[in-house]
């Protein structure tokens, strides 16, 4: 693009642009000839995917903004009305980021125009809620304003269809393609009302159904101390604990309220280095039996145990760990149906699964295809997503995964144990499967792009001293699996273990997930065994750092 196209290309989109506030930050850069910033804006479009949009705020098409919302909107208002769905409803709820109110009546505003009815979410609410609305709504699409647990200056715009599920090929690039159509903004009507804002009823509603994930007359005793990590968990998880009996919650004060600014954290993850501090201070003071904290949006749970051997007394559990004691619990309970989980998940889980007599299913990376599975029981995902109630919510629920984390702590609260324990038994039962990831976050994606072409041409034949005997390009499917951007190594040696590559989806990182299965007699060999692990783990990581040249 001449300079000139981009000069141009900057006017016409501050000619149209809806919102004042980036109007005026378009107009400063061309007022100040920042072409190396208006080429970094304007140089692409933020490409709409099985993920959605995601993307940081600000002016232009490679920016979150109104404009680009619209036209999103528009492109999902064409995709529907193409598939028969002319007066259908899309419900619409958004988290308590910068603008997300904003996005959501716009989108609002754009079904109406195109001939559909819209309703929105009474306020900000977790994810979830929004998921579970649309089934019970009977709506034919649903749009979540969020961008999750992704920095602040982020945003984002989650798309579900009427199967209360986010979609999946070919519906993104079908979607994409009319967004690509849209013209300009004078060509989509945006009347100033005719949607609906909804009251409580959905939500209560939601509630009414978390209590379908608890065992009538279980033990409800396990005390929490619960951080909403400036989201917008805290009222709707203390509301269900309050239905189910638990003990109420010691909140994170610091961290209890909406603020899009996140003050307290880098990253608003509780998977992030420092997020889970306040919380574990917390903990120190009242003596918990675990920590619970949901990220942002609240589709996903951390969980945090006692431990004495690590410094300040408290450890995050690793996703998969939360991911293997939900499903004994869930097993314990008598559930029946599939169990899955994506493949950067735990092979634990299919151990699980084949020791009780259940289905057992991986798909790809998110709740897109973990939701579609049929038969689905119950699904979960390393990065501390889990579906615990797919009737009711076809996606991670945070709050519904607190709840069955809490009843289980309760459960064996009264038997003198912890979830620790239980750990224990599983490791003893199927053998320690130890996970970690690599994850490397870049300013540049051709670091990722270089990584990924360095392991296709020159694929490791061992790591950490473990035969590589399996490489599978996953770009080329498997028999269960379709495309997607991803290596998978199985190894083979004293242990067996499995490295999965990928770009992530969401966030500029390369992710690599990290699997070593260590074989245990009994309980006395659980030390060695973890530290075997480790070990075997660390190594791994540092041969694949050298192989992708990172």
């Amino acid at each position: 693009m001449t300079q000139d196209d981009l000069l141009a290309r900057a006017q016409a989109w501050l000619a149209e642009d809806p919102d004042q506030e980036t109007r005026e930050e378009l107009a400063a850069l061309l007022d100040r000839n920042a072409t190396d910033e208006l080429a970094d804006r304007f140089g692409g479009t933020l490409q709409f995917g099985t993920a959605g949009l995601r993307g940081e705020l600000g002016a232009g098409p490679m920016r979150m903004n109104r404009s680009v919302v619209i036209r999103a909107a528009a492109g999902l208002a064409a995709y529907l009305n193409a598939k028969g769905e002319r007066g259908g409803l899309v419900v619409i709820g958004y988290d308590a980021r910068y603008k997300s109110a904003d996005f959501a009546r716009d989108t609002a505003a754009v079904m109406i125009g195109a001939g559909l009815r819209a309703a929105v979410l009474p306020r900000p609410l977790p994810t979830p809620v929004l998921a579970f609305a649309i089934r019970h709504l009977g709506a034919v699409a649903g749009v979540e304003v969020t961008a999750s647990h992704n920095p602040p200056r982020d945003n984002g715009y989650k798309v579900y269809l009427g199967d209360g599920s986010q979609i999946v090929p070919p519906a993104d690039a079908e979607i994409a393609a009319e967004i690509d159509a849209v013209r300009s903004l004078a060509d989509v009507p945006r009347p100033e009302s005719g949607w609906e804002t909804l009251g409580d009823e959905v939500l209560d509603a939601y509630l009414e159904r978390t209590d379908a994930v608890l065992t009538a007359g279980s033990p409800r005793t396990a005390r929490t101390v619960y951080t909403a990590m400036h989201g917008v968990g805290k009222d709707v998880l203390t509301a269900a604990f309050g239905r189910a009996g638990f003990p109420p919650p010691a909140l994170v004060a610091a961290q209890a309220e909406p603020d899009p600014a996140f003050p307290t954290v880098a990253f608003p993850n509780p998977e992030e280095p420092g997020a889970m501090d306040l919380a574990f201070e917390a903990a120190r003071a009242v003596d918990p039996d675990i920590v619970i904290a949901n990220d942002p949006d609240a589709d996903r749970c951390a969980v945090a145990v006692p431990d004495a051997s690590v410094e300040g007394g408290w450890r995050m559990l690793r996703g998969d760990e939360v991911g293997a004691l939900l499903a004994a619990h869930l097993v314990h309970k008598g559930a029946t149906g599939v169990f899955a989980e994506s493949i950067v998940s735990s092979s634990l889980l299919g151990r699980i699964a084949q020791a009780a007599g259940v289905g057992y299913e991986e798909t790809l990376t998110g709740f897109k295809w973990i939701a579609r599975v049929e038969g689905l029981r119950y699904g979960y995902e390393e990065a501390l997503g889990y579906c615990v109630d797919p009737e009711g919510v076809r996606d991670k629920d945070g709050i519904t995964a607190a709840l069955l984390v809490t009843e289980l702590a309760s459960v064996l609260k009264e038997q003198g144990r912890t979830l620790t324990d239980l750990l224990d038994d599983l490791a003893v039962a199927h053998g320690l499967h130890a996970t970690d990831q690599l994850s490397v976050r870049v300013e540049d994606l051709g670091v990722i792009a270089n990584a990924m072409a360095a392991l296709r041409e020159r694929p490791p034949v061992s790591l950490a001293g473990l035969t590589v005997v399996s490489a599978e390009d996953l770009t080329k499917g498997t028999e269960s699996l379709p495309p997607t951007d991803g290596l998978r190594y199985h190894l083979e040696g004293d242990y067996k273990a499995r490295v999965i590559v990928r770009p992530s989806g969401t966030e500029p990182k390369l992710k690599c997930y990290l699997e070593v299965v260590v074989p245990v007699g009994d309980g006395s060999e659980l030390a060695t065994a973890r530290a075997t692990g480790a070990r075997v783990l660390a190594e791994i990581k540092r041969d694949l750092s050298a192989a992708a040249g990172l």
